[in-house]
């Protein structure tokens, strides 16, 4: 290492960091300017609060992907527009940072490409939680590196943005749909207390499979979470851990979103209390559930591109249980067995 001075060391981290976000770019940014200041020992709020300055700062002026995966908002993008939308104080936002923004990038930023031992904790050591402790090489940058480093890792954060956006049409469209969801959304909740609500209205099999649910039942947002940003009923159902494993966070085709719309028909049959969560989400009729929850899908399919997951390749919906069932017969006279 001795031969390698500690602008190397540094343009190597960002240049040849494996990112799947702009965490790195971040982070680097908030350590330059807290180094420029002479700090050697940095709070972790304190941290926290430069880190989530940067994205405010950068997120007021792109509205660029800053991850890999098209249906994903990062941890800050989410804490952010929370804080925008005054769901959350700037206090609390800090909080988050803090506790959910910060736990993997520290720890990671000190590498090139994957190796962790070329960098060691050449320019800070970590009290994980508590604070970091800015070491001589990263004190000792000039100003003139500093600016130059810095150049340079805005270049490098506007070219992940550039890459990360070529598997996503029309983002501004996308990122104004995602606030939408954003706004009116909600932290997530514990949700295996559903799973004998929704067994029965499912008839009892995995929603994407059509299989019988026996052990290892996941509940699953048929519309991905990280767009519609709330856990309603309308949208949750059972599955298989591996059927949802393979659905993850995908669009999934029209077919499912007609079964989901039967299946909510099947509890809008019940007396069940929940039913009027669903007329209230929905609308009162068959026919106004229907049409919203098709623009919700439609929504979605805008912010996460035209393809689909069609589920399992042994799965058929014509040879669906769940239209066999009796619950779905009686709720859903008109619908017949899908072809």
């Amino acid at each position: 290492m001795n031969h390698f001075t500690s602008k190397d060391i540094w343009q190597g981290i960002i240049l040849f960091g494996l990112n799947a976000a702009t965490y790195k770019m971040a982070l680097a940014n908030s350590l330059l300017e807290l180094s420029s200041k002479g700090m050697t020992e940095v709070e972790w709020e304190v941290l926290s609060e430069s880190f989530l300055k940067q994205y405010q700062k950068r997120l007021a002026t792109t509205k660029m992907p800053q991850q890999s995966n098209p249906s994903r908002l990062t941890v800050m993008e989410r804490i952010v527009a929370s804080l925008q939308s005054k769901t959350i104080t700037y206090d609390e936002a800090v909080n988050r940072v803090g506790a959910k923004g910060l736990n993997d990038v520290v720890p990671r930023f000190q590498t090139i490409g994957s190796n962790k031992d070329i960098v060691d904790e050449h320019f800070y050591e970590i009290d994980f939680g508590k604070k970091i402790i800015i070491k001589d090489p990263l004190l000792s940058f000039s100003s003139q590196d500093r600016e130059q480093l810095r150049s340079e890792l805005l270049a490098r954060w506007s070219l992940l943005e550039g890459a990360f956006s070529i598997s996503t049409n029309n983002i501004e469209l996308a990122n104004d749909i995602r606030e939408i969801y954003l706004l009116t959304g909600y932290e997530r909740t514990s949700l295996t207390a559903n799973i004998p609500f929704l067994s029965g209205y499912q008839g009892g099999i995995c929603f994407y499979c059509g299989e019988p649910l026996i052990d290892s039942i996941h509940v699953d947002h048929v519309l991905p979470r990280q767009v519609l940003n709330h856990d309603e009923i309308w949208n949750l159902v059972l599955a298989h851990r591996d059927c949802n494993l393979l659905k993850s966070d995908k669009l999934v085709g029209p077919h499912f979103i007609r079964k989901l719309i039967a299946r909510n028909e099947n509890i809008m049959g019940s007396n069940h209390p929940w039913k009027h969560k669903i007329s209230t989400a929905l609308g009162e009729t068959p026919k106004k559930r229907a049409r919203t929850l098709q623009r919700h899908y439609d929504n979605v399919k805008k912010v996460l591109g035209a393809y689909w997951w069609g589920g399992l390749p042994s799965y058929n919906p014509s040879s669906d249980p769940f239209y066999k069932r009796l619950i779905t017969v009686i709720n859903n006279p008109d619908i017949g067995v899908p072809r």
